[in-house]
């Protein structure tokens, strides 16, 4: 994960690659993983990782620490540095459940989706078990969190970043910050300001580093502040901020800067800057401050530049312009919305965003559908600053936007009063991701974003909106073995579908519920939900799918060793899909109605039926589908008597199948296609 978001508390006290102050606390910190524990000291084995504590407030330089820490010991941990950031920037904890989803993919373990936090955080000390592993927890809300991703190894080292000290974790290295010392902060606002004016009244830049009590972020920002105003001298801005003081005395050193340099800004600047609190996990793109501000782009990425010069934002290390609102001025920020901002004009602002992004998704997934003419026309009818130059750009944008997109989602949940826009975002969002990635790939994403449309659809009462998305959860649950709590999904969206009147959502749901009673080994019950659900299909004259839940019967049969009735729903099958005019599907039927046939021990007619099958898998086109039959064949005919005509079906799977394995090559011992 070592491309893992952190928040850096607002401030690197680093430039050009060097590091600047801070030597004591680094010594004192490498010192600290040589030093033996209190384990080691009564004779036992240390059963966990050694947790250093980097504690201090926001903007004191704390994460900029932990990085140069990571980065002179790194080399002892061969299997990698892993990062996660345990705050959202308006300071609410990261459920550990996600901080431990995304620790095991940088690890490429398994997500299941659905899977419960205990799960999850076992997964992850099982995956570190046999690594040695750097892992920086930054922003560190409580001990709690940081407790519950601690590897059970001591092999492993834990650096973490808080506010304060971590009750509650054993045996934890605490290095508290304050300011940096007079050189370093007086190197660092020069570096900021420019050295010109710092060498000449070094008594005046002493004299603003001590108004800044040598807080990095505050320095950060009063350089930024002087280099925008050439002519103002260092003994100005120390003024103004001791002025700041002597009205509100409560005031930090970062706020009264930061107050100064908000001030100092042209009021739609200002504007935008404010408006970036409301900014998805903090992170901003110039299409998010165009439609927060409602400017252009082009004007809205060369006041995020500016912005940057100033101290108030930082790019993100992204091939995509990105840029990061530093933890530390997050609510600093929120609280000037406050002041100079209506809830009203906010609440626009919101809404322009969130319908920006509704469109830049709907632009993502519209370019991978390049055989559509409605697509390619409602692409050309998209502003040229929201179109994707190509499928994989589309991808990238996906990809790396990523984070915001899923923070934006859950925002827009929490709001409460822009729930038909949340709807919206989260179903661009969803098919933008298996347009792009696929279901499985996406499947953990998906089931964190369903929930969340969950809880706007019993919100708002909608009963159709609360099936389908009980259904998608039910299917994500299904097919990662959480079969019991899939059915549970099946139940809750059929009461659902009976409350909207749905007959989609109720048969769909009927069909689901009998599913999961087949994984579960409940034949009759499966039997049952499959007959129901075929009952209101025939209802509807929906013969397609009535066709394909007469092979589903007769698998639940199958399975149960009712060959006879397995025969009849079989058949009835093969006649539905003939009817229907469904090639490929006939061909299946056909196949599995030879297979009962031969367990029923009706040799004849299989060896009757699988060629018949053969012939209609050929009309399909269907090779793999083609060559599994000719393997039955040569077992049927074995079974009859005739080894050389077995030996020519076998030759002819062969020739289809070229060097691939054909044990097994039908897939159909173990399920039925039709189930």
């Amino acid at each position: 994960m070592t491309d893992q978001a952190v928040d850096t508390g607002g401030v690197r006290v680093s430039a050009d690659g060097q590091f600047l102050g801070r030597t004591r606390e680094l010594k004192e910190l490498l010192a600290d993983i040589e030093r033996a524990g209190l384990d080691t000291l009564s004779g036992k084995k240390a059963p966990r990782a050694r947790v250093l504590l980097i504690a201090g407030r926001p903007g004191s330089g704390r994460t900029s620490l932990a990085e140069e820490l990571v980065r002179q010991v790194a080399d002892r941990y061969p299997d990698g540095v892993l990062r996660a950031r345990l705050s959202e920037p308006g300071g609410a904890p990261v459920p550990v459940e996600a901080v431990a989803r995304e620790l095991l993919t940088a690890l490429d373990l398994p997500t299941p989706p659905g899977a419960a936090e205990d799960d999850l955080t076992a997964a992850l000390r099982e995956g570190l078990a046999d690594r040695k592993v750097l892992l920086l927890l930054d922003d560190a809300a409580t001990a709690e969190q940081v407790d519950a991703l601690l590897p059970d190894t001591p092999d492993c080292l834990v650096v973490a970043v808080s506010a304060g000290p971590l009750t509650g974790i054993a045996d934890v290295r605490p290095c508290t910050l304050g300011g940096l010392d007079t050189k370093s902060a007086v190197e660092l606002l020069s570096r900021h300001a420019g050295s010109v004016r710092i060498t000449v009244d070094p008594r005046a830049a002493e004299g603003l580093v001590e108004e800044c009590q040598a807080q990095p972020a505050a320095l950060m920002l009063a350089g930024g502040w002087l280099a925008a105003r050439p002519k103002s001298a260092v003994a100005d801005l120390a003024k103004h901020l001791h002025a700041e003081l002597d009205e509100d005395n409560a005031a930090t050193p970062l706020t009264r800067v930061f107050r100064l340099a908000h001030a100092s800004l042209p009021a739609p600047a200002a504007r935008i800057l404010r408006l970036l609190s409301l900014a998805p996990a903090g992170l901003v793109d110039p299409h998010t401050a165009s439609a927060l501000a409602g400017c252009s782009v082009s004007s809205a990425r060369t006041t995020l530049d500016d912005f940057v010069a100033l101290g108030l934002l930082r790019t993100v290390d992204s091939p995509l312009p990105e840029y990061e609102v530093p933890g530390c001025l997050h609510p600093l920020l929120t609280s000037l919305t406050e002041v100079h901002d209506r809830a009203a004009e906010l609440q626009l602002a919101r809404a322009r965003m969130l319908e920006r992004t509704v469109r830049l998704l709907q632009s993502c997934r519209a370019i991978t559908e390049t055989d559509s003419p409605q697509a390619r026309e409602k692409l050309l009818g998209m502003p040229r600053s929201l179109r994707f130059p190509s499928p994989r750009a589309a991808a990238d944008w996906l990809r790396l936007r990523r984070p915001a997109l899923l923070a934006a989602a859950r925002l827009a949940v929490a709001d409460g009063d822009l729930d038909t826009l949340a709807r919206r975002l989260m179903s661009q969002l969803v098919r933008a991701m298996v347009a792009h990635f696929g279901t499985q790939a996406a499947a953990a994403d998906l089931y964190g974003i369903h929930g969340l449309v969950l809880d706007v659809a019993e919100r708002r009462n909608l009963p159709r909106e609360q099936a389908a998305a009980l259904l998608n959860l039910g299917d994500l649950d299904a097919r990662t073995g959480r079969t019991r709590e899939a059915l549970g999904r099946y139940r809750a969206a059929l009461d659902a579908g009976r409350a909207a009147n749905d007959p989609y959502a109720t048969g769909r749901a009927m069909e689901s519920v009998g599913g999961a009673h087949l994984e579960l080994g409940d034949y009759d019950r499966a039997a049952d939900w499959f007959g129901r659900a075929l009952a209101q299909r025939l209802a509807r004259d929906e013969r397609a799918d009535a066709a394909r839940l007469y092979g589903r019967i007769g698998a639940a049969h199958t399975f149960a060793g009712r060959y006879g009735e397995a025969q009849r729903n079989w058949r009835a099958a093969v006649a539905g899909h003939r009817r229907c005019g469904d090639v490929a599907a006939h061909a299946r039927a056909l196949s599995e109605l030879a297979r009962v046939q031969e367990y029923a021990g009706r040799m004849e007619e299989s060896l009757h039926t699988c060629q018949e099958a053969v012939e209609w898998a050929r009309h399909a086109d269907d090779t793999r589908l083609q060559a599994a039959l000719h393997l039955r064949l040569a077992d049927t005919l074995e079974h009859l008597g005739d080894p050389a005509a077995a030996r020519l079906h076998r030759g002819a799977a062969e020739r289809m199948l070229g060097e691939e394995p054909l044990e097994g090559e039908s897939g159909q011992e173990e399920e039925p296609a039709e189930g």
